[in-house]
C-alpha cells in the first residue's frame, strides 16, 4: 500500500463511516449483553442511548461505563483495520462520537450528566489516540524486500 496523493473518495469515506460505526454498536452492544444483561431483567435500547443509564452510583452504571470504554478499546482496532492512516483516525473517531451523541439526543434528549460527558470524553481520547499508536506503529515497519539469488 502506497501513502502518497490519495484521491478523495467520498463512498469510501461514507462506506468506513458506517462500517465503523456499525462495528462500534456492535461491539457495545455485545459488551453490554454481558456485562449489564446479566444484572437486568431486559435488555433495550435505554442503556445505548439515554444519558442517564451512564452512572457512577450504581453497579449496573459501572457496568455501562465499562462497556462504553471497552468498546473504544475495540475502536481503536478497528480505526487500525479500516482508516489504516494515524492522520485520519481522530476525524474518524469523532465522526463515531458526534453521530453517537445526535441519536442520544433523538433518544433521550440532550445528555445533562457529567458523568456522560466524561464517559463519552474519554472514549474519544482511548479511540483516537490509541487508533493513531497503532497505525503509527504498522506505518513505521520496515518492507520486507525479497533478495533472490541465482544459483550460479
Amino acid at each position: 500500500m502506497f501513502y502518497g496523493a490519495t484521491v478523495w473518495d467520498p463512498w469510501l469515506i461514507v462506506a468506513q463511516i458506517f462500517c465503523l460505526q456499525c462495528l462500534y454498536y456492535l461491539t457495545l452492544g455485545l459488551l453490554l449483553s454481558i456485562l449489564v444483561g446479566s444484572r437486568v431483567s431486559r435488555m433495550s435500547l435505554v442503556y445505548f442511548f439515554d444519558y442517564a443509564t451512564v452512572s457512577a452510583s450504581t453497579v449496573t452504571g459501572w457496568c455501562v461505563i465499562a462497556s462504553f470504554l471497552l468498546s473504544s478499546f475495540a475502536g481503536a482496532g478497528y480505526l487500525l483495520l479500516l482508516i489504516e492512516r494515524a492522520k485520519k483516525c481522530l476525524d474518524f473517531a469523532a465522526t463515531v462520537y458526534i453521530v453517537h451523541l445526535f441519536m442520544c439526543i433523538v433518544y433521550g434528549g440532550w445528555p445533562s450528566s457529567i458523568t456522560w460527558w466524561v464517559v463519552n470524553g474519554t472514549g474519544i481520547a482511548i479511540m483516537a489516540l490509541l487508533g493513531e499508536y497503532l497505525c503509527i506503529r504498522r506505518e513505521l515497519r520496515e518492507i520486507p524486500i525479497t533478495r533472490y539469488r541465482s544459483n550460479v
